[in-house]
């Protein structure tokens, strides 16, 4: 006889501290997050004054650098880890390593040290960022739209916190240290939440699969690449003409490395890229711009539309999170649309002498870029959404290129300061058109592979039953696309399937008193057919 399995009760210990996980983790989402990204700005030429005789600062300013190179070939390689390795180990040992490269800053005497300190910082930085992501998944759906926001608020205000902490400083290794306290934080925040989960089970988050994996290893592959160019064309003093075109050939090699998968997964990589090459980059100079030495109202000034962008920021990742799920397709185009507007405003508003005018770019390009994350991450799984972090990290790096490049074309021949202020200004204006046709080309570019994707999708391969479409549809991480299938094609879903349960109770067979067991009919006895 045939004895249904007990229910077992949840683990009341888990219940318990689920409460408590939930909110470890959104502190460390607001504290950890940041920290990671504000490795990234390059701000060592910022105390150059400082830097002791026997140093090369143009060397040492290229060392420096070293961080986002070091974060972004990390950020693919931690998310594989993550198939081995617990989620909350990962983020201890990303925290440890930021607070060691803190310790250690405050002993760099060399250009080797200087390196040595940079690169542990930006792989803590890139192990912490997948980490939180695949931490806040299957959590509170709140926590996965935090993370967002939280992202799009740390890109944007990246630069302006790196160098945030070396006004009327007397030392250049604060550039090394920016903030020592913090991290300390962080890293409380990071152990008390491994003890918590420890008490509550230790539940397993989820982590990409085998077949994700060599999609994240290829990933690091152009991250490699890019890194090189941009080390090279420090070191060998390249042209305006060959950055430009690296650049504009790096951020094309990055759509085209994102255009490996299929539907909501296509969509997410092309997104995340051009939120990398756009939103920091973008910050970053009109943040320059700004400054007290060119006019600006100074760092003072623009800690108010920095504040008013990141409510607005963090709000929107919550509402799509909570209240628009499965529109994906709808929102991502409108929040780079958003991003687009908020270029347009940069070139009329920038550059501006009292700085509140700015909460108008600033806040259009983080809730679009938050927006647009948000909603695609509702429509993939988390290998997807960690090939697209990887992608957009990537981006950051040819998004610098590219600005750098527009950057040495205006200021070539400049011979007065006012020049110079001109000539960043123009830069930045030249930029913000590059990024809007960037931005317009991926929407076209994303609509045009959804389409046909969609073509792909209503059309299953000849030969092909229904049900097999359907659990490929499933296992790209796109519910609704596998629920659309069902209705579709429900004629082939398995009997035993999740989704054939949900038919049968919406039939009224699965109900109290009216569900018949699953018992093989009786067999004929083998007197039934020997002749009377």
């Amino acid at each position: 006889m045939a004895v249904p399995p007990l229910d077992r009760s949840p683990d009341p210990a888990g219940l318990r501290h689920s409460w408590l996980l939930d909110v470890l983790l959104g502190l460390l989402v607001l504290v950890a997050l940041p920290l990671a990204i504000v490795a990234i700005p390059n701000t060592l030429s910022v105390v150059a004054d400082l830097l002791p005789g026997e140093f090369d600062q143009i060397g040492l300013s290229r060392t420096h650098g070293l961080a986002l190179p070091a974060l972004m070939l990390t950020v693919p390689l931690a998310a594989v880890v993550l198939r081995r390795m617990k989620v909350a180990h990962l983020l201890v040992a990303g925290l440890a390593l930021v607070a060691v490269a803190d310790a250690a800053g405050g002993y760099a005497s060399s250009e080797l040290v200087v390196g040595v300190v940079r690169v542990l910082r930006g792989v803590g930085g890139g192990l912490i960022i997948p980490a939180t992501l695949v931490a806040v998944w299957d959590r509170a759906p709140v926590l996965r739209g935090l993370w967002a926001g939280v992202l799009g608020v740390s890109l944007l205000e990246a630069q302006a916190f790196a160098l945030w902490p070396l006004v009327d400083v007397t030392s250049w290794k604060v550039t090394l240290q920016p903030y020592p306290m913090v991290t300390g934080v962080a890293l409380a925040l990071a152990a008390a939440y491994l003890m918590v989960w420890r008490l509550a089970g230790r539940r397993p988050a989820p982590a990409p699969d085998a077949g994700e994996g060599g999609r994240l290893l290829l990933a690091a592959v152009p991250a490699a690449g890019i890194a090189v160019v941009a080390v090279s064309t420090a070191t060998a003093g390249w042209g305006v003409v060959p950055v430009i075109l690296l650049a504009g050939l790096a951020i094309a090699g990055l759509l085209v490395l994102g255009s490996v998968g299929r539907g909501e997964s296509r969509t997410h990589a092309y997104t995340m890229v051009a939120v990398g090459v756009v939103l920091l980059p973008s910050a970053a100079q009109v943040t320059l711009v700004e400054m007290g030495g060119l006019g600006g109202p100074g760092l003072r000034g623009l800690w108010g539309p920095f504040g008013v962008a990141a409510v607005f920021a963090i709000a929107a990742g919550v509402g799509v999170r909570m209240f628009a799920k499965g529109v994906g397709r709808v929102l991502a185009p409108l929040g780079l649309l958003a991003m687009v507007v908020g270029l347009c405003s940069v070139r009329l508003v920038v550059p501006s002498a009292d700085g509140l005018v700015l909460a108008v770019p600033f806040t259009l390009l983080a809730v679009g870029a938050t927006v647009a994350v948000t909603a695609t991450l509702g429509e993939v799984g988390v290998g997807a959404a960690a090939f697209g972090l990887s992608l957009c990290f990537t981006g950051v790096l040819a998004g610098y290129l590219l600005g750098t490049g527009v950057q040495m074309w205006m200021l070539g021949g400049v011979s007065s300061r006012q020049e110079l202020v001109d000539s960043f200004v123009g830069a930045l204006h030249w930029w913000s058109l590059l990024g809007g046709f960037l931005l317009v080309g991926v929407i076209v570019l994303a609509a045009v592979m959804g389409r046909r994707s969609s073509r792909e999708e209503a059309s299953p391969s000849e030969g092909e039953p229904a049900g097999v479409a359907v659990a490929v549809g499933a296992g790209r991480g796109s519910e609704a696309v596998a629920e659309e299938r069902v209705r579709t094609w429900g004629s082939a879903v398995p009997e035993g399937s999740p989704a054939r349960k949900e038919e049968r109770e919406e039939e009224g067979q699965d109900e109290p008193g009216g569900s018949v067991p699953a018992v093989p009919p009786q067999a004929p006895s083998p007197e039934d057919d020997e002749p009377s």
